[in-house]
């Protein structure tokens, strides 16, 4: 029998509250993972209410047709939430949708899971997929990438100031055998990197960058966001739940640009809001976790919330 990974769902009630207003609606769980958000959206919903369930990680899927197998309002989606528009359409409702949920990040079963290979702390093969079933893992991606790629994904989505030597150190150590194991990545790293921070694991940024590259997860985000704006119905809600800097950036740029509009238009001249083509309003600040849900499960202390509501 399979081990059973625990997954806390974060910042479950204030995302649901914010993303059903109308119970009959069709809303979509973009990061469906192991159906927290899905479950509660589900209890808020009539009798008529529909909610499609998406996610890349063959796992995930299994785990929603045998929770929900007898729920005839849900309905899962393999793939990336960059397919949203597609999964829509098929369904016929695109510009129809009430609410879009995406949780963004790894869930905590893929993290715990050392076979999945996304864990510094415990050794198993490096993969680092969300969907095992297609891609590139991280050992195929280590065992190819030049020195300078490497640098750069490790820096640019890792934020890790000391890419380039631990890109080389990689790259000399790929070439005494080859890295295909969390444990050997994780040591390499560790070594290269000089300056430990002071309760993190030295491998942490490096893992973070390289796991971000093999699931396309900024590319994606972006793509979605797009889509978003356009399968959302006028007065449908977009929530994201954001775990670092990056994804969070490319949210809050996002909908900034949709709220603001056209900032082409020369001052002076007098418009209205079609002219300046507002799609969004924000609907309250940003939401963190609270202290006590961050005492409850420490993966909540990085969380951030954003919501949006279509407006045209």
């Amino acid at each position: 029998m399979s081990q059973e990974f625990k997954h806390i769902t974060v910042l479950l009630n204030e995302a649901v509250e914010a993303l059903v207003q109308d119970a009959s609606g069709f809303y979509v769980d973009g990061t469906f993972g192991r159906g927290g958000h899905s479950a509660l959206v589900l209890d808020q919903l009539a009798e008529d209410g529909q909610l499609m369930g998406i996610d890349k990680d063959p796992t995930a899927i299994a785990h929603a047709h045998e929770r929900f197998a007898d729920e005839d309002r849900f309905s899962i989606a393999h793939g990336s939430f960059a397919q949203l528009q597609e999964f829509v359409t098929e369904r016929g409702l695109q510009g129809q949708v009430d609410g879009i949920l995406l949780d963004l990040g790894v869930s905590s079963p893929q993290l715990d899971d050392a076979s999945r290979g996304f864990s510094f702390l415990n050794d198993g093969p490096l993969d680092m997929r969300m969907d095992t079933s297609s891609g590139e893992s991280a050992a195929d991606w280590i065992a190819r990438a030049e020195e300078k790629e490497i640098a750069d994904v490790i820096y640019t989505y890792g934020e890790e100031r000391f890419s380039r030597r631990m890109a080389k150190e990689i790259v000399a150590k790929r070439e005494e055998e080859p890295i295909t194991t969390t444990a050997q990545l994780s040591k390499i790293i560790a070594e290269a990197n000089p300056a430990w921070e002071k309760g993190k694991n030295p491998a942490t940024r490096a893992f973070q960058g390289i796991r971000i590259h093999i699931n396309r997860e900024l590319e994606d985000l972006e793509s979605c966001l797009d889509q978003a704006l356009e399968m959302l119905k006028v007065g449908g809600r977009l929530v994201v739940i954001s775990f670092h800097s990056l994804e969070d950036r490319i949210v809050k740029r996002f909908i900034r640009q949709h709220v603001k509009g056209d900032e082409h238009i020369p001052r002076g001249i007098p418009v209205t809001n079609d002219m300046l083509k507002i799609r969004l309003k924000n609907v309250g600040k940003a939401v963190k976790a609270s202290a006590s849900e961050t005492e409850e499960n420490v993966r909540a202390r990085s969380a951030v919330m954003r919501v949006a509501e279509k407006v045209a």
